[in-house]
């Protein structure tokens, strides 16, 4: 695959909109279409904003009114905002298209990016992005003085973590040793094209995302780089590294021509017999 092209977009007070960078996909991924650039990844901070990707139950938002903007992506709802490193491929996937590849492109990168601080991080089977694993559930502690098997997020339909305080907020997962989201991954493909991407938690105010349910998982947290390991790290500090493991990583992906299908010609008749 040729070179993968990084623009950087904007940062801290130069944050990107959320929906002017949409506009910027667009208009990339046309022309990525029509050949007319090569591969390219926007990366850029946000200012806080909630977008909901396509699955987004009501129960999933936030019950304040906070806006939402709804979008063509994959996935449920999550947030974007200042600590966060957005990263936008908008790439022409190998053929035969395989949108799962494309993901577990993306989260290899981050993986490494995050084993460069210093932080392991994995994949959990059924749900995307880049995890930290937390102990095993019979070494967790009790929720809400609660034993795990009355743990009314699994067992409650009606319960709504939402309502009930730091007990069972997001940002609060790592004191409860549960699985955490480091890097949260969210695509669409047209014509060809990828759209949208991943976002790496590296120095966010974790709770604004005690105010929806993130990517609609009620038994899980979020995390960042920094409140793993300790210590501030910047999106400054982060940038280069996850720019070189993506342009690795992808590098490894091999773009075959688009294949067309034709309908055969009609033989043509056989001479009558003399």
């Amino acid at each position: 695959m040729a070179e993968l092209r990084f623009v950087r977009l904007g940062f801290g007070p130069d944050s990107v909109e959320y929906t002017e960078a949409w506009d910027e996909q667009r208009r990339v991924h046309a022309a990525r279409f029509a050949d007319e650039i090569g591969d390219t990844c926007l990366l850029l901070e946000h200012p806080p904003v909630y977008t909901a990707g396509r699955r987004t139950a009501d129960s999933e938002r936030p019950l304040d009114g906070t806006p939402v903007i709804d979008v063509d992506r994959g996935g449920k709802i999550t947030w974007h905002g200042p600590g966060q490193l957005v990263g936008y491929p908008i790439m022409k996937l190998p053929r035969p298209v395989d949108v799962v590849a494309h993901v577990r492109r993306l989260e290899d990168a981050l993986i490494r990016t995050a084993a460069e601080f210093g932080l392991e991080t994995t994949r959990i089977e059924g749900r995307s992005g880049v995890w930290v694993l937390g102990d095993p559930v019979e070494q967790r502690p009790a929720v809400g003085g609660l034993t795990l098997e009355f743990d009314p997020r699994l067992t409650d339909e009606e319960f709504d973590p939402r309502l009930n305080g730091p007990e069972y907020a997001p940002s609060n997962a790592g004191q409860r040793r549960e699985d955490r989201k480091l890097a949260a991954i969210g695509i669409r493909v047209a014509k060809g094209v990828t759209m949208h991407g991943f976002s790496f938690n590296v120095n966010p105010d974790s709770t604004w995302f005690d105010r929806i349910i993130p990517c609609g998982i009620r038994d899980a947290g979020v995390t960042s780089l920094s409140e793993e390991l300790g210590r501030e790290i910047t999106i400054a500090d982060v940038l280069p590294v996850v720019e070189r493991h993506l342009a690795d990583v992808m590098a490894g992906a091999t773009l075959l021509p688009r294949e067309v299908e034709r309908e055969m010609e009609p033989e043509a008749a056989a001479p009558a017999a003399s």
